[in-house]
């Protein structure tokens, strides 16, 4: 009987910390030895030319989810399976309150929706919409007890928007139960001033939703949540940061010793917001409509001073598809006549590595080991799953991806594996792309070919973010 179940031999291995040239062995689905050479193995990979890194962790994606009547493009198994196929071992994807609903029947009602349909593992974030004393006393305690220890607020949107006096109160328990809070910053009335001002002029066209968001809506959220984060003395992480202004909020924050934390994502190095004019601002635009929406080139030079000094600290993609066309997509009637009824988010999970490699790596602005934390590592450390998922240390969970360097491929349709009918990518060119990535030591897709199921997937309690540990100090606690 061999030693180990499997062998990676031949690649240059890459961590958060450093690259080094080794091989893998993998018994019962961990790690079990980096060494020279493993060869008493049942099974060998030849990672030769390959570089052999942490599976990647996208911690924002949104799954299983419906808005203004339109159907979301993907449901757990495609959507998982657009992660695999992107390199991806592990999502957190969100568990949504509808107001007045309870919070723990919702994260009952995912599961279901999960269950027995993730390609790969996953665990859940709540979505806190309506933050009753019942949900706040005895819910979210529960949950973050039983491994759900993060949850996300909004400060927009009709149905999900938190007033400043909910949010202080959601961040206190959040500080009372060391749980992450995640906050999607953009100002929820001065959106529907912009909005209703717009369309009286009888701009409608998806374009405007782009102007109906402009940055200052979302720095003066972002300032808004760092206060409010000050006066509770509770860590927040920022997310999907589009452009200078937020990002240069957070780095504000840090630079005065706050735990304030911040994630962007492949839209906001990739697109601009004249993606959203389509062709002659016809309804193509609203393809790219997302929120926040896409900036301007100048916007991602700005983006990258963020990643490159460490403002942000994760890379995700905040995956979250529609159909483009029919009834129950993006075209959908209602959005024909306004912006507004536009469902918001684009898919990307499948993307977001080979963007981020491409752009990053190949053209000189980050280090491999960089790239390996703000996809993998830095996830894994702020959500709880660290050291079991984000590492290639000896004990770990055997997520590995294969990736090749060199490799040069336009994103097509034709080639993601996600449920939507489109890519806001169609025709993006990178260098880099997954070949090969195992869950737990099972090889689950192979350069293009699927080769795991729906049943291949955990859920994954998590435990208490070290991030979320609260300075000690605040005007709240004080006196």
């Amino acid at each position: 009987m061999a030693t180990y179940d499997l062998a990676i031999r031949g690649g240059t291995v890459v961590t958060a910390a450093d690259v080094t040239r080794c091989d893998i062995g993998i018994k019962d689905g961990l790690v079990a030895v980096l060494a020279g050479a493993v060869t008493d193995a049942d099974t060998v990979v030849d990672a030769s030319g390959l570089l052999v890194m942490p599976g990647g962790i996208d911690s924002h994606v949104h799954l299983a989810q419906k808005a203004y009547g339109a159907q979301m493009a993907d449901g757990f198994e495609t959507g998982s399976r657009s992660a695999v196929a992107g390199g991806n071992t592990t999502i957190i994807p969100f568990a949504i309150q509808p107001k007045g609903a309870s919070l723990r029947e919702s994260v009952k009602a995912y599961h279901k929706e999960a269950d027995g349909q993730c390609l790969v593992d996953y665990g859940f974030h709540l979505i806190v919409t309506d933050p009753s004393p019942t949900v706040l006393g005895q819910e979210l305690p529960a949950l973050v007890a039983d491994g759900y220890s993060s949850f996300k607020v909004f400060m927009t949107y009709d149905d999900m928007v938190l007033n400043d006096r909910e949010l202080l109160e959601v961040f206190d328990c959040a500080r009372r139960e060391k749980a992450l809070v995640m906050v999607h910053c953009e100002g929820y009335d001065a959106i529907r001033f912009m909005t209703e001002r717009l369309e009286a002029a009888g701009k409608t066209a998806p374009y405007y939703h782009a102007v109906s968001r402009p940055q200052i809506v979302e720095r003066e959220a972002a300032h808004r949540a760092i206060s409010h984060s000050e006066l509770i003395d509770v860590p927040i992480m920022i997310v999907h940061v589009s452009g200078r202004e937020a990002m240069e909020q957070i780095r504000w924050a840090q630079q005065r010793g706050l735990k304030v934390y911040g994630e962007t994502c492949t839209q906001y190095i990739s697109l601009t917001a004249d993606d959203l004019k389509g062709l002659n601002m016809d309804e193509s635009g609203g393809k790219y409509v997302c929120s926040p929406p896409p900036r301007t080139r100048a916007d991602w030079d700005a983006i990258w001073e963020g990643i490159q000094t460490g403002v942000f600290q994760t890379f995700s993609s905040d995956h979250c598809p529609y159909f483009y066309e029919g009834d129950v997509g993006k075209l959908n009637p209602k959005a024909r006549t306004s912006f507004k009824w536009v469902p918001n988010g684009i898919p990307g999970v499948e993307v977001r590595m080979p963007i981020l490699f491409s752009e990053g790596v190949a053209k000189g602005r980050i280090t491999l080991e960089q790239f390996v934390a703000l996809t993998s590592t830095n996830h894994a450390k702020m959500y709880g799953l660290y050291p079991r998922k984000g590492s290639l240390a000896i004990g770990a969970d055997a997520d590995i991806v294969l990736w090749d360097p060199n490799r040069k491929v336009t994103i097509s349709q034709a080639l993601m594996h996600h449920g939507s009918d489109y890519t806001p990518w169609e025709g993006f060119e990178v260098t880099g792309w997954p070949v090969g990535t195992f869950l737990r030591g099972k090889h689950v897709y192979d350069d293009g070919k699927i080769l795991g199921g729906p049943t291949d997937g955990q859920f994954l309690p998590r435990g208490l973010s070290p991030y979320a540990k609260p300075r000690g100090t605040g005007p709240a606690y004080e006196g």
